[in-house]
């Protein structure tokens, strides 16, 4: 039991004594690196002041090479706007005396001005004097002419008072004179007036009629002579370069293999086609051709073009046939637009709107009767001026008329459907492009639908009845001629007392035998009237229509 205290007194004690021996040795420990980190400071620290005071070496370096700097370009600023200043100031001084020896000019011309003012209000002054002088010259010869008036009055009065006095000696002289008459004729004087009145009006009248009429009939035939003249000269001074041309709606085929190439599968092709242009293609048995209809002539000519591209590629399918449809309507959009412009260059006019000469291209592609409307619209324009120019028109109105000529049926290739006629819609394409009010009346009432207002309208309608009615200008298909000469007699013999009528001249002249017994001589000249009116406002014609009525009485006898 106390060998084990001892032992763990022991222990303590060794432990006391080793705690103890640890603990002065790492306070020794401890010293020595709290020695080592203070002397690394200290050399730190050292080694800190050393490269401060460097850098403000450095710095006192700088701050006194930049303060030399700043003193120099300080002193050169000072000098540069000294010398400005000097500069400036001989400027000053050189421009006030320049404006100076200027005010001094002025001057002296200001001076001479006032002097020359000064002598022309002498002159006026002396001028002045000279008037009034003449003035009192003037008065006093008044003055004595007055007193010489005053003189020749009182003899005029006094002579007044005379034949004042012998008037009514006259006028009682005048009344005996009318008692004596109108006892002798047993008629007051107002009778008497009122029968030679009668008499004088009666004759007057005649007289008036006779001459009247002689100057009609002489009038009539000098505008009919004159007429006459001028469209004859019209017409040989105007050539056209060819009379028809006919839009074309048939394509011809190499061979007739290309047929089932065109129509493809199950006729994809022809569809695509179809549908792509707007045209109707009818391929028959007529040997080597197929038939493109359409009643839009631009459609039919993209068709054409079309087809004519496809065949000579010979890529015929829906994806290639869209392509080529699609750059042939721009290169013809593209054509068009050319074609107008190059017409109204042509012919001389100037500031058309885009949209009027992309309509004038379009005539290019449409006909009227076989004859092609471009052709006749720049006939018609030409013959319009021509005319303007023999009928004395000033160059202004020569140019209004051609221009009118060129755009009188420019409704006919209107983009939009419409109600009104080529003539009424052409008017309103005119009149919303801002025209002359001359051209769009003329456009309008070529037609007789409006009333003209203005000479270049009857100018534009007789030039275009000239352009389609001479010969071989236009022609029409055997079907349409028949159905209108047979209109033609037909519409005639629906009038009262007609007894037969037959279209002769190819339709422009009907001639009607009426009966005698039925029709007298007044009515024959109605009832050829009545017709003409008729057909002009229910058919539609080329040209002039004469429409001649005959009424003849017939006596027949028999000898046996």
């Amino acid at each position: 039991m106390e060998i084990g205290i001892g032992l763990a007194i022991g222990a303590l004690v060794g432990a006391i004594v080793g705690f103890l021996v640890v603990n002065m040795s790492s306070k020794k420990l401890r010293q020595q690196k709290i020695d080592q980190i203070n002397e690394q400071a200290d050399k730190q620290i050292k080694e800190a002041r050393e490269s401060a005071d460097r850098m403000l070496q450095e710095a006192q370096a700088k701050a006194d090479k930049i303060t030399n700097e700043a003193e120099s370009k300080n002193e050169r600023i000072k000098q540069r706007k000294i010398q400005e200043a000097k500069e400036r100031f001989s400027k000053m001084k050189s421009d006030f005396e320049s404006q100076k020896s200027e005010h001094v000019v002025k001057m002296k011309e200001r001076e001479m001005e006032v002097r020359s003012q000064e002598s022309d209000l002498k002159n006026k002054q002396e001028r002045f004097q000279d008037q009034i002088k003449e003035l009192d010259a003037r008065k006093s010869e008044l003055d004595q002419t007055a007193a010489e008036n005053k003189a020749v009055r009182e003899n005029l009065d006094k002579q007044l008072k005379i034949l004042s006095k012998r008037k009514e000696d006259l006028d009682q002289l005048n009344e005996q004179r009318i008692k004596e008459l109108e006892s002798i004729a047993r008629l007051s004087e107002a009778e008497a007036k009122e029968q030679l009145l009668d008499a004088v009006q009666a004759k007057a009248e005649t007289e008036a009629m006779a001459l009247k009429k002689n100057a009609i009939e002489q009038a009539k035939n000098t505008a009919t002579k004159d007429a006459k003249k001028i469209i004859i000269q019209t017409i040989q001074r105007m050539c056209a370069e060819y009379t028809i041309e006919n839009t074309v709606s048939v394509f011809n085929l190499e061979s007739d293999d290309l047929k089932g190439q065109i129509i493809g599968r199950e006729g994809r092709n022809i569809r695509a086609l179809e549908a792509a242009t707007g045209a109707e293609i009818v391929v028959d048995d007529t040997p080597e051709a197929i038939v493109i209809s359409s009643f839009d002539p631009i459609r039919r000519e993209v068709c054409r073009l079309s087809l004519k591209k496809l065949v000579a590629d010979g890529r015929i399918h829906p994806a290639r046939i869209e392509e080529v449809v699609a750059k042939v309507r721009k290169q013809l959009d593209e054509q068009i637009v050319e074609i107008g412009e190059r017409t109204v260059i042509e012919l001389d006019l100037h500031g058309l709107d885009a949209y009027l000469v992309r309509m004038v291209g379009r005539m290019r592609f449409r006909s009227s009767y076989g004859q092609n409307l471009l052709k006749h619209s720049i006939e018609t324009a030409n013959l319009c001026a021509i005319m303007a120019s023999e009928l004395g028109l000033n160059p202004r109105q020569i140019k209004l008329a051609k221009r009118a000529g060129l755009l009188h049926d420019i409704g006919k290739v209107a983009e939009e459907d419409s109600e009104l006629s080529h003539a009424l819609l052409g008017m309103k394409m005119c009149e919303k492009h801002n025209e002359h009010p001359a051209v769009i009346n003329a456009v309008g009432a070529h037609h007789d639908e409006i009333e003209m207002n203005n000479i270049i309208s009857p100018i534009i309608q007789a030039c275009d009845a000239i352009s389609g009615a001479r010969p071989g200008a236009r022609r029409e298909i055997l079907e349409s001629y028949l159905k209108r000469i047979g209109e033609l007699e037909e519409l005639a013999m629906g009038h009262e007392g007609v007894q037969k009528a037959y279209a002769m001249q190819a339709g422009r002249e009907l001639r009607v035998i009426v009966e005698s017994e039925k029709v007298t001589d007044q009515y024959a000249d109605d009832l050829s009237f009545m017709i003409s009116q008729k057909i002009q406002d229910e058919m539609q014609f080329p040209g002039q229509i004469k429409v001649t009525v005959i009424r003849e009485k017939r006596a027949v006898s028999y000898a046996r």
